[in-house]
């Protein structure tokens, strides 16, 4: 993001209701494409981000094996080198085969990088992808460019807005 920038000033703001339509269409997009007979074993999704949409598509797939693998590499807005804090169970999803990987967003590629290291022949879908990162993604629903800052819904509130003109 340009150094000059604030994040809200190229933001992208997801609703509850868009990031529910964009995971059906990511599960979608999914379905059939596993590797046994066209289903998928298990959904690891990458927290925290990944969780919502994780849960929609094992829904929407009919996949009740569900964990999760934790890798933090932001402090705030500030992206740092990333580490695995928490692995899923790896005598389940094993090198990652029939395991779908499920994360909100793609922006480097840096945290998708170390979670192939640990299931490298998973499936690696997120919702939304920046172009620096997409070519870790296997499945993704909508690209923004890179210098967006996407605004999920748990990281907002409603609040009041003053009118343009007036005071009611």
């Amino acid at each position: 993001m340009a150094a000059d920038r604030l994040p809200h000033e190229k933001g992208f703001h997801v609703s509850w209701d868009q990031l529910h339509r964009d995971a059906r269409a990511l599960a979608w997009r999914l379905d059939g494409q596993g590797p046994d007979d066209g289903a998928w074993k298990a959904v690891v999704a990458i927290t925290r981000g990944g969780m919502a949409p994780a849960m929609i598509v094992a829904r929407e797939l009919d996949i009740r094996m569900v964990d999760t693998i934790s890798v933090k590499s932001y402090n705030h807005q500030a992206q740092s080198e990333p580490k695995v804090i928490k692995q899923p169970d790896m005598a389940v999803v094993g090198d990652g085969t029939g395991v779908l990987v499920v994360d909100d967003l793609v922006d480097t590629g840096k945290t998708l990088e170390v979670v192939r290291q640990h299931m490298p022949k998973a499936h690696i879908a997120t919702v939304y992808a920046k172009p620096k990162g997409r070519p870790q993604v296997d499945t993704f629903i909508t690209e923004v460019s890179q210098d967006t800052w996407i605004f999920f819904p748990w990281d907002m509130a409603l609040q009041y807005v003053e009118p343009y003109r007036g005071t009611d």
